[in-house]
């Protein structure tokens, strides 16, 4: 990319020195428009990539609470049963319990990570946002002083061609 500014940086001087005002507004707005596409495409990739990585997060969180309910509800059944039978069964209820324990540690943590990368998400939209509306104030002041530049070279070149016919 930076290639590529610096053949528009030439471009723009070459245009300034032969006085295209038409080839510099063209090549200027064509380099801001595909800068301003990339850019653009860059931003949504990642955007889909953060929304895809946030589905599959939540996604995995619901089957975790799904696989915690339905082992609550079994050892809800496997209590029940103990209790009209004797406890000869004692230890795979503990062990289901303890499972149930390890099932509800994992979810914490992935709550937490869920919502870390939604607020991440934010913060990175925001950033961007806010580095779009300064470039874009930046280019319009970069547009002005070229303007700016260009009408003062004319004029020199309309004073130094009025000297030189008074010359002969």
């Amino acid at each position: 990319m930076e290639g590529k500014e610096q053949q528009m940086q030439i471009v723009c001087v070459r245009s300034a020195s032969t006085g295209g005002d038409e080839v510099l507004a063209g090549d200027w707005a064509a380099a801001e428009q595909a800068s301003s596409r990339s850019a653009l495409s860059l931003f949504k990739e990642k955007e889909e990539e953060i929304e895809r990585r946030k589905v599959e997060v939540r996604d995995k969180v619901f089957s975790m609470l799904g696989r915690v309910e339905e082992e609550t509800k079994r050892l809800a059944f496997i209590r029940q049963e103990l209790e009209v039978m004797a406890d000869p069964t004692r230890r795979e209820v503990d062990a289901i319990r303890k499972r149930i324990d390890k099932v509800n540690k994992q979810l914490k943590p992935l709550g937490k990570t869920c919502l870390k990368k939604e607020k991440e998400y934010k913060m990175c939209l925001d950033a961007y946002n806010e580095k779009s509306n300064e470039k874009a104030t930046l280019v319009n002041r970069l547009m002005e002083l070229v303007s700016e530049s260009e009408r003062l070279r004319m004029k020199k070149l309309e004073e130094l061609n009025k000297t030189i016919e008074s010359l002969y």
